[in-house]
């Protein structure tokens, strides 16, 4: 088993289908060496795990969860398009929280999705002997918003950098 689809195994995850866009968009692109991944929403099984605005109907400790998912979804995209195993490094993490008035804690919800990317990249890169930490660390921007598409409380998107060598991906 390829070392990011072990890492996951050994973390207990799954990595879901991709989840098909709501609008006129790809869920991914790749570009060069990099793969762009639209904003994820924490959907699973097809439907949206929460709704609500966090910090009056979602906690944060809920929305820190839905964050993972968003983050497993994202793993998921790039996974269409390009071999895990070719990424080079997660570049950039944006997050976007539904806040409630005063909720001033995004940074706290958005760690869901770094911890899940910082722990699913640096378990891969221990096993197969690489350099580890560095895959999962990231630049981030953790942003509250009055709403997000479909009342979903997070939204991430990220940026993957791939190896010069990985392949491109026939879908």
């Amino acid at each position: 088993m390829a070392g990011v689809e072990a890492a996951l195994e050994r973390l207990g995850l799954t990595l879901p289908a991709v989840v098909p866009p709501v609008a006129a968009y790809q869920p991914a692109v790749r570009s060069g060496d990099y793969v762009y991944v639209s904003g994820q929403l924490p959907m699973v099984g097809g439907e949206l795990a929460a709704t609500g605005k966090v910090g009056a109907e979602v906690d944060v400790e809920r929305a820190y969860e839905l964050a993972r998912i968003c983050a497993l979804n994202g793993i998921a995209a790039i996974a269409s398009i390009a071999d895990l195993d070719e990424v080079a490094r997660i570049v950039k993490v944006t997050g976007f929280v539904a806040s409630a008035p005063g909720f001033i804690e995004q940074p706290k919800v958005i760690n869901g999705a770094s911890e899940l990317l910082g722990d699913v990249f640096a378990e891969a890169r221990e096993a197969d002997g690489r350099r580890s930490g560095e895959a999962g660390r990231h630049a981030r921007s953790a942003v509250g918003v009055a709403e997000l598409p479909l009342g979903a409380p997070v939204e991430v998107d990220l940026v993957a950098e791939l190896r010069p060598t990985a392949k491109m991906r026939l879908v």
